[in-house]
């Protein structure tokens, strides 16, 4: 064989490769598969404008229960002008790696400002909130040490996890009984510890006993993190996270998490804790280090999102309002919602993943725009549409909504049941 036909060759078998790779990615075959079922790509609807309580897609208005917007913050006129001096004055990039001349003001006020809010001695920002959690974990452990985390904890802290070579064992989700059980069985083999958890779970919409994993912690010696992606400026009296609503000291966790894309209306994420260890991540953490800095526009945006938050606590009441609503409504229609507490996330559990396609894909038709969560992202029969409520929210919108779900719900089981029915192979994810 020839050289040329040899380079063709192996051209061909990477191709293949990938496409036999390509062939194992569940949402991709769950879209092909409603497309033979005759059900549109319910996914990367593009929308022309910011999304509050209604999305603006193709001309039209939809209902929307797919923001993080949670408080009603994104487009705000302060944070508008905010932004708009700090592009004149920065530009829109920080132009290098901040320890190496990407330094910018507000990047300090930003970090100061969240560590005042959350009772920390320091913070640090990266610009992505999944790159935290992974540069995070991966660089402060290592092959002597332990990690447990919450077996429904977000793909970015098992990520991170993974990257740090460490042991690592998944507690069954929200049970203090078996993370003891792990931690009598496991911390002694190991140099160090850590317990890693969310703040609302982003699935489920549930609260861990952080005041147990406190407890924990302290007596099996351990670190932990707290991711507060979606907890953030949406539980607690003034949206101060689980810190705020257990009245726990801030120091009892060595490290909170959080995105600021959600709450803080940006983009990135951050770690709070002690100054040593947030000094320890600035030179060291590879996401940090090693990327250019956060947007001096995105970290004035969440600056300004969060002063807004201190100022109006009657944003996250409204939030809490509208979600407990929802929850107290859909379990009086008989929905399934799962383990969710009413805090800003609300899933109404189908189990099947072809049915929460169709039903999403009915409530598009009816004008409410909802996502489908299927396997992988969550485990396989637990398929959902996941409701995210903003502060932005009705309850009239709610009513309908629900109203219209409980119609439609029975026309997706049928017609994933005709289909079966027509074609015994069925379908497999």
């Amino acid at each position: 064989m020839n050289k040329n036909a040899s380079s063709t060759a192996a051209t061909h078998e990477s191709s293949s490769s990938f496409s036999r790779a390509r062939s194992k990615l569940a949402f991709d075959r769950l879209v092909e598969m409603g497309a033979r079922m005759g059900m549109p790509n319910p996914l990367f609807m593009c929308a022309d404008r910011a999304a509050k309580a209604t999305i603006h897609i193709n001309g039209k208005d939809y209902i929307n229960f797919s923001t993080y917007d949670y408080l009603d913050i994104n487009t705000h006129p302060e944070i508008t002008a905010a932004v708009t001096k700090t592009a004149e004055v920065f530009g829109t990039s920080a132009g290098a790696s901040r320890l190496v001349g990407g330094e910018r003001t507000p990047h300090r006020q930003l970090e100061t400002a969240i560590a005042e809010f959350l009772g920390t001695e320091d913070c640090v920002v990266y610009v992505s909130g999944h790159a935290t959690n992974v540069s995070t974990l991966g660089f402060l452990f290592g092959a002597r040490d332990l990690l447990l985390y919450d077996n429904l904890a977000h793909n970015s802290l098992i990520q991170g996890s993974r990257l740090s070579g460490s042991a690592r064992f998944a507690y069954a989700h929200n049970d203090c009984d078996d993370l003891e059980r792990l931690l009598k069985a496991k911390r002694g083999e190991y140099k160090r510890a850590a317990i890693v958890t969310e703040g609302l779970f982003s699935m489920d919409g549930n609260i861990p006993d952080i005041p147990r994993l406190i407890e924990l912690k302290k007596r099996y010696n351990c670190m932990l993190l707290v991711d507060e992606a979606h907890s953030f400026g949406v539980i607690g009296e003034h949206g101060g996270g689980v810190r705020e609503y257990f009245n726990v000291d801030p120091n009892d966790v060595d490290m909170w998490m959080s995105t600021l894309s959600k709450t803080l209306c940006g983009c990135g994420g951050y770690i709070a804790g002690r100054k040593e260890l947030v000094d320890y991540l600035k030179y060291g953490s590879p996401g940090f280090v090693f990327s250019v800095g956060l947007s001096p526009v995105l970290a004035t945006a969440s600056y300004t999102a969060l002063e807004i938050l201190k100022r109006e606590p009657e944003r996250v009441h409204k939030l809490q309002h509208i979600s407990q609503y929802f929850l107290k409504y859909a379990t009086e229609k008989g929905l399934n919602t799962g383990e969710a507490q009413g805090y800003a996330i609300v899933p109404v559990i189908t189990g099947d993943s072809m049915v929460t396609g169709f039903l999403a894909t009915q409530l598009f038709r009816r004008g409410i725009y909802v996502m489908p969560i299927t396997f992988p992202a969550v485990k396989e029969g637990e398929a959902r549409l996941r409701f995210f409520l903003s502060a932005s929210q009705t309850e009239e919108n709610v009513r309908y909504t629900l109203d219209a779900l409980v119609e439609e719900l029975p026309k997706a089981i049928e017609t994933v049941r005709k289909y079966n029915e027509e074609h015994p192979e069925g379908y497999n994810f």
